[in-house]
């Protein structure tokens, strides 16, 4: 087993979906089947307009032919185990590249980085972890949330192998993740509630809404931007419970059961549709929208 780097484009010809599957061709099998039972890093290259960089983890569960494509494979991902970097970390920075393994011996940049499917070092992962989960920069929570999680001091520390804490276990942890997930889908909604439009910051300065998973947790959503969207207390616990879904479109759909139903419609969007985040790959996907409208949407 070992770490190891997935390259992927929003604009990708290769099937992927990168909280589920990585297709890749059979000249990557035998490196990337180093990887099965381990945790990838998912790269944007730096020719992609506003490319994220290093933008998210996953744990390669098992590696299979594609069915579909001759001479090509799949990487599947383990459920659950996909997560959005809360800070997309830069392949430079003040002190260089990122990714020291694609050094050459003079310090220069190798044919290494443009390896579709590359291993990483635990230094270099843990290196981009630590600056994609980085704590420092942080949204603060509604009212009341941290109370609920007195742990939450204790995952302020650096990410260290060292630590009683393994990477596994740090990797997996609800809080970790949730706290990621939140900054993320806050982000892509510019901390404004998709369903009503409201944009609510209380004196503490922290956003008055939630980041809601589409598919929830439990029933395996992943914590990636295309499952997630940015809801006010009222509009997560209708969405939750059914009594509001949203067609493939982003229109806003209200449940026939609902026993106030003018009501409803006067609090969501006048448009009649959800905002969208501004970066079309941050959309809901259709896979998690309809997933909703089948087992939790109430017709």
């Amino acid at each position: 087993m070992g770490f190891g780097v997935f390259i992927h484009r929003t604009d990708s010809i290769y099937d992927d979906s990168p909280a589920e599957k990585y297709q890749f061709p059979s000249q990557y099998l035998s490196r990337a089947q180093t990887f099965v039972g381990d945790w990838i890093v998912y790269y944007e290259p730096r020719k992609v307009d506003a490319t994220r960089g290093y933008f998210a983890i996953a744990k390669v569960q098992q590696i299979i032919p594609d069915p579909s494509a001759t001479g090509m494979y799949l990487a599947l991902i383990e459920p659950s185990s996909y997560l959005d970097f809360a800070t997309p970390v830069a392949f430079t920075n003040a002190d260089g590249v990122i990714e020291r393994g694609i050094l050459n011996d003079q310090g220069r940049i190798s044919g290494r980085a443009q390896s579709a499917v590359r291993p990483i070092s635990p230094d270099d992962f843990e290196r981009i972890v630590t600056l994609g989960l980085d704590e420092n920069v942080q949204i603060l929570p509604r009212i009341g949330e941290t109370s609920s999680f007195p742990q939450l001091d204790e995952i302020q520390a650096p990410f260290q192998y060292e630590e009683p804490r393994d990477r596994l276990n740090y990797l997996t942890s609800r809080i970790v993740r949730d706290r990621a997930f939140r900054r993320v889908i806050l982000d892509a909604y510019d901390r404004r509630c998709a369903v009503t439009g409201l944009k609510l910051i209380n004196g503490g300065g922290r956003a008055e809404v939630d980041a809601a998973h589409i598919r929830p947790v439990e029933a395996n959503g992943p914590d990636t931007v295309n499952n997630g969207i940015a809801l006010s207390g009222t509009a997560h616990w209708m969405f939750d419970r059914g009594l509001i879904g949203l067609s493939d479109e982003l229109e806003i759909l209200i449940s026939r059961q609902v026993n106030d139903y003018e009501t409803i419609r006067a609090l969501v969007n006048k448009t009649g549709f959800a905002l969208a985040p501004q970066r079309t790959s941050h959309r809901p996907h259709p896979h998690f929208l309809n997933w909703h409208r089948e087992n939790c949407f109430k017709h």
